[in-house]
């Protein structure tokens, strides 16, 4: 594909891009969840940053991965010969990688949470140089897993490299300000920090039945994602009302 901005001077290049950049949007919840849960570990006055930096990565693989494109199709071949029959895709290694690392990370996220017990980022920020740019390490890793859904949707949508990139970019910087609404929201009650990682762990098995080849609709876990917060929110404003 050429990189030719010409096209939005056509109106079918403008419908296409509105359609992604919403659909972008959607497809980075579980995006938003995860660097709003991760960068809680830093200092107040640094979170602000580590999310705008995390989403800045996801952004720029995003873009990257854009100009590979047939190699990013060509991740959906089967690795194995026909004969064997079960397929093995080299997306499908990616995100089984994805999912267990999520699921690692929100299952002992959630031990140091019920034990008290410090983690490697529970740490004085002055006298640990290097605990964050681990944690974007992470982040960036988590982003190149959820790039691929992005990626291909993409090319599902929109047939100009152009309407892709600046699809990308709009909902990146528009998911920056959800972020950071979820940040807030995640560090003035821990009861939905607790939630987001019981969402991540969800996340995580879809990421591992995605990679052994089983269709998930996704609007499942939105709509639990929506509800549960939902829900969430009620319970808050009740144990405001009973002082509780």
């Amino acid at each position: 594909m050429k990189l030719d901005f010409t096209v939005f001077m056509h109106t079918s290049a403008w419908a296409s891009l509105l359609t992604l950049t919403f659909l972008e949007i959607v497809l980075g919840v579980d995006n938003i969840i995860f660097i709003s849960i991760v960068t809680q570990k830093l200092p107040a006055d640094r979170r602000k940053l580590g999310q705008n930096i995390g989403l800045f990565l996801a952004m720029i693989l995003r873009i990257i991965l854009l100009f590979f494109l047939g190699w990013i199709l060509g991740l959906q071949d089967n690795l194995l010969p026909e004969a064997w029959g079960f397929k093995v895709t080299g997306k499908g290694l990616i995100l089984i990688a994805g999912g267990v690392f999520l699921l690692y990370k929100s299952t002992t996220e959630i031990h140091h949470k019920l034990t008290g017990d410090e983690d490697e980022f529970h740490l004085n920020y002055s006298k640990n140089k290097g605990a964050f740019m681990g944690l974007m390490i992470q982040i960036a890793l988590l982003n190149l897993v959820f790039s691929f859904d992005s990626i291909l949707t993409a090319v599902g949508i929109a047939d100009q490299l152009s309407v892709m990139m600046v699809a990308v970019v709009v909902a990146i910087l528009i998911m920056m300000i959800f972020t950071q609404a979820v940040g807030k929201l995640l560090a003035k009650y821990p009861t939905v920090q607790m939630l987001a990682l019981s969402l991540l762990i969800m996340i995580g098995v879809t990421l591992i039945m995605e990679g052994f080849g089983e269709v998930i609709d996704k609007t499942f876990v939105y709509i639990s994602v929506a509800f549960s917060l939902g829900v969430e929110i009620l319970n808050i404003k009740f144990r405001k009302q009973r002082g509780i």
